[in-house]
């Protein structure tokens, strides 16, 4: 019996051991307040990545919300040109995370700042292809970035991911039928961006990968691919209160392309799913904001594809 206790301790035990979670994490002592976003964005940079979006929420905080619980509270996308561009080729939906998202913040009063960004296995899950190379070579690439601009940073993983079922990239599919695809993709941008700011999205930033990260391939598989960076302060602001490092999240990348040989326009996100399985979001407030961002998006893209 003693033995057989022992075995299943022992499995118990590596169990424990062998589980993670989605987020790497990092925490860092920054009293003297001499770390940044900008200098964490340089040693991104110096590593051959390109920032897309360095925007401090603090301000958009106390503007909406008449304060702020972080002294600094950063979302932060980056994305590897060559790197991605490969990634992209492997699977379409990849773009989801093309740029892809690091999260910074240190509350008020609080001399740590941290930072957290989605591993590559994560990444692998909800895009829904088998973890390679490609995914793990950003991620390498991504953890050296971010051990130069925090030498002496605490580096962990989050807590286990709880379980989810539903699906973790929310797409549509706007039918061509023959229409001139250019003309469908500005008559699509523009009801997008109509249908956003009614529901309180806004679209902090785009990025066209015509002119950022595809090139002169002629095997390049895309007649067009954009991407939109979409925040609602409502959901960052009530989910930073309980998991600020669900941060890697925000904002949702929704991508826009067309493959040549298809006939159709695909559009896709991140589900808020994501959220509430990777980062553990379980207060019911974040739960309800998160919940209500993702029917509403999903109303806004079922409305421009139809």
């Amino acid at each position: 019996m003693k033995k057989l206790l022992t075995v299943v301790i022992a499995l118990l035990s590596a169990v424990v051991l062998q589980a993670k979670g989605d987020l790497h994490l990092f925490a860092v002592d920054n009293a003297n307040g001499k770390i940044t976003p900008q200098t964490i964005a340089k040693a991104f940079e110096s590593n051959g990545f390109m920032i897309a979006l360095n925007n401090d929420m603090t301000r958009p905080f106390k503007i909406q919300f008449k304060k702020s619980d972080f002294e600094i509270f950063t979302l932060m996308t980056v994305y590897e040109p060559k790197l991605d561009y490969k990634l992209l080729k492997i699977d379409a939906k990849a773009g989801v995370f093309v740029p892809m998202g690091v999260g910074i913040y240190q509350r008020n009063g609080e001399k740590t700042l941290h930072v957290s960004i989605l591993t590559s296995d994560a990444q692998a899950k909800i895009i829904g292809i088998k973890s390679n190379d490609v995914l793990k070579q950003i991620e390498a690439k991504a953890l050296k970035s971010l051990e130069e601009a925090l030498p002496k940073a605490k580096q962990t993983m989050s807590e286990d991911s709880l379980k989810e079922s539903r699906n973790l990239v929310t797409t549509y599919v706007y039918e061509l039928d023959g229409d001139d695809a250019d003309e469908a993709r500005d008559e699509l941008k523009m009801n997008l961006e109509g249908g956003f700011a009614p529901k309180g999205f806004i679209m902090p930033a785009t990025m066209d990968f015509d002119n950022d990260i595809l090139d002169d391939d002629p095997k390049n598989p895309f007649e067009f691919y954009e991407s939109y960076s979409i925040c609602k302060l409502p959901v960052i602001y009530t989910v930073a209160k309980s998991r600020p490092e669900a941060a890697a999240f925000a904002p949702c990348t929704l991508m826009v392309y067309k493959k040549k040989d298809e006939d159709k326009i695909v559009l896709g996100f991140p589900a808020v799913y994501n959220w509430l399985s990777s980062a553990k979001v379980e207060d019911e407030a974040a739960k309800k904001e998160l919940l209500k961002a993702q029917k509403d998006f999903e109303s806004i893209l079922k409305d421009v594809t139809e």
